[in-house]
């Protein structure tokens, strides 16, 4: 019996449709798990993603709201962008934060890493905690069109749980500050 961890993939041949400096698409055809012909596609980001939690002494936190346009609809999440894989994360979190928010954090810590979409991307997503919060001027990008709310950690906590805020760096990030919350931890 094999290693349930070995790969049961065979790739026959690969060819790549797309490609921009974001992402690039690769069409393979491969033999599958039980032994079949068949095809897969898979994206290639060429970047981190990066989401950051900022929460201030009074458990307060700070939501960016922007219209998405691979959803057509308008999303609240959490400050969140793309790092560079060249750029420690961190810098590219603190990056992000000023940016989007025009928040400096004194205190770092990494709250977790996760795949974002592991059926059809690469895509590795690191967040972080930020303390020690200190106001400047946000910096946002030409294609952002940021709203910026404050709100009790408590809050959004709520709206990730009744639905209101489904964007998946949110959801894990607020939901392990919930856990963290809860165990003494944060």
């Amino acid at each position: 019996m094999p290693n349930s961890e070995e790969n049961p993939w065979q790739i026959v041949s690969e060819k790549i449709p797309y490609d921009n400096p974001w992402i690039r698409v690769t069409e393979y055809q491969v033999i599958n798990p039980s032994g079949n012909p068949g095809i897969y596609g898979k994206v290639h980001f060429k970047g981190f993603a990066i989401g950051v939690l900022p929460l201030d002494e009074h458990l307060n936190t700070y939501l960016v709201g922007q219209y998405r346009f691979p959803l057509n609809q308008y999303s609240w999440e959490l400050p969140e962008g793309g790092g560079a894989l060249d750029v420690d994360p961190l810098d590219s979190a603190r990056r992000e934060l000023l940016e989007e928010t025009g928040l400096k954090a004194d205190h770092w810590q990494e709250l977790q890493r996760m795949h974002l979409s592991n059926s059809v991307t690469d895509e590795l997503c690191i967040v972080y905690l930020a303390r020690g919060l200190h106001q400047f001027e946000s910096e946002p990008e030409e294609t952002e069109q940021l709203v910026v709310r404050k709100l009790l950690f408590e809050e959004v906590y709520q709206m990730v749980t009744n639905g209101q805020i489904t964007d998946s760096v949110t959801v894990a990030a607020v939901l392990k500050a919930r856990v963290l919350q809860l165990e003494g931890k944060l």
